[in-house]
């Protein structure tokens, strides 16, 4: 097959999660099959080739944007152009997966250009993320995603909370909701040994550390470790937490940290590299996610991946993940006096520590094995492609052959 993918963050742009998902799946595909990335670049235009995976970097217009959403247009429109630009020198794709309402657009310019069937992966919506749709951004951001999955074959879900919630809000029947979900590198974490003058840049050796990575956006419920954390401090003083990562919200929740007296006791690191990701998950005692909405949660994931004990909030994908009392914690979404007890249960039963991030790294690499799921994606490609091609659309003679 000749596979391409639309993603507006790919390695190493890492905006948010969908970077280091798409390039996991690009590169097991690139095993049996020829992929293309097309993506965003923040600088030049560049093209790389590995061989069966082939990555374009596009950069924007040099127009100015005015705004966020002309923005995305622009983006697309080069990104679309690149596309096709790909299928005269290389020959036609068979399927087209864009990845999020963000590549809406050339997704379907090249499928109507191309004649080609087209997939998408919602890996968030705009309803789920702010509780509902308030203003008219948030409306037409809606309305694409809508669109982008009226125009998809088939739209994937990476759980059954983000199939349930794709369907009631975009009216989907269910057989054209696949779940697919998310899968982890192990071998990203099986080089990386516990270090410990790593782990004393961060805190004391007799400090446990608790650690929280992602966006600092509303949806992650940082604010809610924040509370649960004084809570925790009242009672186990001799604890640190260490919050990675970067967002909106950088400077309101570092002002709120300080504000509540926490300041010797929360680090806010800022952006880091993916070798002090990999690190800080091998040397920290408890990784927390308290998300107010997480449709999939692969942070949790890699911190199973990574041996360690995990905790997070009993909703969307991580309640499908993270088994209570068996491979992680769960506690009372948006309740800080619920995560503070799950954390100070941890935090006083090292046994208890260590049989659930056993549990967790087993359960991690049994069920979500990229591989494994790597290949549930290539079926699903394969059937829509035998179904397209059995189509009038695909037949006409408008339809150009390989030498477009």
């Amino acid at each position: 097959m000749k596979i391409l993918q639309l993603t507006w963050e790919y390695p190493p742009r890492i905006v948010g999660g969908i970077s280091r998902v798409v390039q996991s799946i690009s590169q097991r595909l690139s095993e049996k099959d020829t992929v293309y990335v097309v993506t965003f670049s923040e600088d030049y235009e560049r093209f790389e080739d590995y061989g069966n995976l082939k990555i374009a970097r596009v950069p924007l217009y040099p127009l100015n944007p005015l705004n966020f959403i002309d923005w995305v247009m622009l983006m697309n429109m080069a990104m679309a152009e690149k596309a096709i630009d790909l299928a005269r020198k290389y020959g036609k794709f068979d399927i087209i997966h864009a990845h999020d309402w963000l590549t809406a657009f050339a997704a379907r310019m090249v499928k109507h250009s191309l004649r080609v069937p087209m997939v998408c992966t919602i890996h968030a919506t705009e309803h789920g993320r702010n509780g509902g749709i308030h203003n008219e951004f948030q409306r037409f951001i809606h309305n694409v995603e809508w669109w982008l999955t009226f125009e998809a074959w088939k739209v994937i879900v990476n759980s059954n909370y983000m199939k349930n919630e794709c369907e009631r809000i975009f009216s989907l029947t269910p057989d054209k909701c696949v779940v697919i979900p998310n899968g982890i590198d192990f071998e990203e974490f099986s080089n990386v040994e516990y270090d410990i003058e790593f782990r004393r840049r961060f805190a004391l050796d007799s400090e446990k550390i608790i650690f929280f990575i992602g966006r600092h956006v509303y949806e992650k419920g940082i604010h809610v470790l924040l509370d649960s954390f004084r809570i925790v401090l009242e009672r186990y003083y001799n604890t640190k937490l260490i919050i990675a990562g970067n967002g909106p919200m950088y400077g309101e929740l570092y002002s709120r940290a300080h504000g509540m007296g926490l300041s010797q006791k929360v680090l806010f690191t800022g952006f880091i590299s993916d070798e002090d990701r990999k690190k800080l998950f091998k040397v920290v005692d408890i990784a927390v996610f308290p998300s107010l909405y997480e449709p999939f949660g692969i942070v949790a994931l890699e911190a199973m991946a990574a041996g360690c004990s995990t905790v997070v909030s009993d909703i969307g994908g991580f309640a499908e993940i993270i088994k209570h009392g068996e491979n992680g914690l769960t506690f009372f979404c948006g309740n800080p006096n619920s995560l503070a007890d799950m954390i100070l249960l941890l935090l006083n039963d090292e046994s208890l520590r260590k049989k659930l991030a056993e549990k967790g790294f087993e359960d991690a690499k049994e069920i979500f094995s990229w591989d494994r799921i790597v290949e549930r994606l290539r079926e699903v490609y394969a059937a829509i492609i035998n179904e397209s091609r059995k189509m009038e659309w695909f037949c006409e003679e408008a339809n150009l052959k390989d030498g477009l």
